[in-house]
């Protein structure tokens, strides 16, 4: 199984970016969805994550800006990114709960993506 994480870039402060990562491999099933972010210096952080059902869940400082989204035909989670802040500024990382057929569920990490909001 893979996570291919993209759309990452450079962007204005007020501005708009979106966040595409599908999950690829020999899936039965995927769980919950989700987008993390560091920052340098800084622990890894929720942004943002999802249900098989589109439930989302927000991390605090990125509610009523970002909105989660994903396509389960398509194993593909959307992160759109509104009212960009200089503090979004960080790598971006996919994180799915995936089970492949004939193993248990296992938790995926895609390779980051650079999100850097300029002010």
């Amino acid at each position: 199984v893979q996570l291919q994480a993209s759309g990452g870039g450079l962007v204005q402060a007020g501005g708009s970016l979106r966040l595409s990562c599908e999950a690829s491999g020999n899936i039965l099933a995927v769980n919950q969805m989700g987008w993390y972010r560091q920052a340098p210096g800084k622990p890894r952080e929720l942004v943002a994550t999802v249900t098989s059902y589109s439930s989302p869940n927000y991390g605090d400082s990125v509610k009523g800006r970002f909105t989660i989204s994903r396509d389960n035909a398509e194993n593909t989670v959307y992160l759109q990114m509104n009212s960009l802040k200089p503090e979004d500024t960080a790598v971006y990382y996919c994180n799915a709960n995936i089970r492949e057929y004939g193993n248990s569920w296992l938790n995926y990490w895609s390779e980051g993506t650079q999100v850097t909001v300029s002010s």
